[in-house]
């Protein structure tokens, strides 16, 4: 399933919240209280890169798996989701996300960084934004079983993926990605984050669970006393991050993580999605910086992985039918329906989606099967 470079560019429906849903903050913030159930994932668990820590793959299997009887590889399409920091196989991005793939007849998997998923971290390092050799691991363990790899990245994990992308060029494992909300930039999404708003809203939010993961590893007492009194990511970043994944510091973190200056060298179909009234990100890339083989897309609105459409009667009625379909599956063996929301967070997935297509990647909906 070799994927092929469009002829035409990608023009994906557009992003239009009415004006009093258009807040950075409350797309930022509702999102996760309009998720659908947990998928009914299937866990295995591998080792990380430097074979310390034990890894979790949570798997949304679009159909049995034939590889298990015969010993080849599934040539089902496997879409894989690196989330963003503290984010997990539960987060509100990543259901939604499991549901689109599931219904376009893909099989979906979230593989979580070191010290998430409900795992705790068991070496030295946690995780980082531009750990791309740990990327790549996790790419070579899903290829043993699958034949065709296409990516997901959100916020850091999309830092990751897009750095990923750039730096690995044709020897990149996934056959083309979409990335988003992503702080390309790190340095200035950092002074971004040092906002009033951002930093008061955000920050506890994102900062306190890494600070009580960190403390329960294997610290000086200097460390503890420092860890405890950081306020800002970055100082978290400078006591901790840094050092212990081989930084000089967090300035040399942000630097050398950034997946801004790779983007030239991206080879493979990559899609870029952000918005501008982000409240996280800084800089995003500009056509200047980018490869030929990446695709753009900045919305006006839409927030940091929020994109929370409402829909009127009509549009709801409208809705496009993979969608009805996986909300069915969402209730679970008992039949009974589920609820109808004019809220969704089905714009991300369907965009995504419709970016994989364009690409060249097989689609088998619900509807056909």
């Amino acid at each position: 399933m070799p994927t092929s470079k469009p002829t035409k560019p990608f023009s994906p429906a557009p992003f239009k919240p009415p004006f009093w849903l258009s807040n950075p903050h409350l797309q930022s913030i509702l999102p996760k209280f309009f998720a659908p159930k947990t998928p009914s994932y299937r866990r295995v668990i591998k080792q990380d890169s430097l074979g310390e820590t034990d890894i979790a793959y949570d798997f949304y299997d679009a159909h049995s798996l034939q590889y298990v009887e015969n010993g080849e590889l599934e040539q089902t399409p496997l879409i894989v989701l690196f989330h963003g920091m503290e984010g997990s196989s539960d987060s509100h991005y990543a259901r939604a996300l499991a549901y689109q793939m599931h219904a376009q007849g893909w099989h979906f998997v979230v593989a979580h960084f070191r010290s998430c998923g409900g795992i705790p971290a068991n070496g030295r390092v946690f995780y980082n934004a531009g750990d791309t050799g740990e990327v790549h691991h996790m790419l070579e363990n899903l290829r043993e079983n699958y034949a065709h790899i296409y990516a997901v990245g959100v916020s850091l994990g999309g830092n990751a993926l897009a750095k990923y992308m750039g730096e690995y060029g044709d020897k990149a494992l996934c056959e083309g990605a979409a990335v988003i909300s992503a702080p390309v930039d790190m340095s200035s999404a950092a002074i971004t984050m040092h906002s009033f708003l951002s930093h008061r809203i955000y920050t506890p939010y994102l900062l306190n669970p890494i600070i009580k993961k960190a403390l329960a590893n294997d610290l000086s007492q200097d460390e503890i006393n420092s860890i405890k009194a950081a306020n800002r990511i970055s100082d978290f970043d400078d006591i901790f991050t840094a050092p212990r994944h081989g930084y000089r510091s967090k300035n040399d973190y942000y630097h050398s993580s950034s997946a801004l200056p790779y983007l030239r060298n991206v080879t493979r179909p990559l899609l870029l999605i952000s918005a501008k009234d982000d409240p996280f990100i800084g800089f995003t890339a500009t056509p200047n910086d980018v490869s030929d083989s990446v695709t753009i897309l900045d919305t006006e609105h839409g927030g940091h992985i929020g994109y929370l459409r409402y829909r009127s009667d009509s549009q709801a009625k409208n809705a496009q039918s993979t969608n009805n379909k996986a909300k069915t599956k969402q209730a679970g063996s008992n039949g009974k329906k589920v609820k109808s929301s004019k809220f969704d967070i089905n714009w991300i997935p369907e965009t995504v989606s419709a970016y994989f297509k364009h690409i060249g990647v097989a689609s088998k909906t619900y509807n056909n099967d």
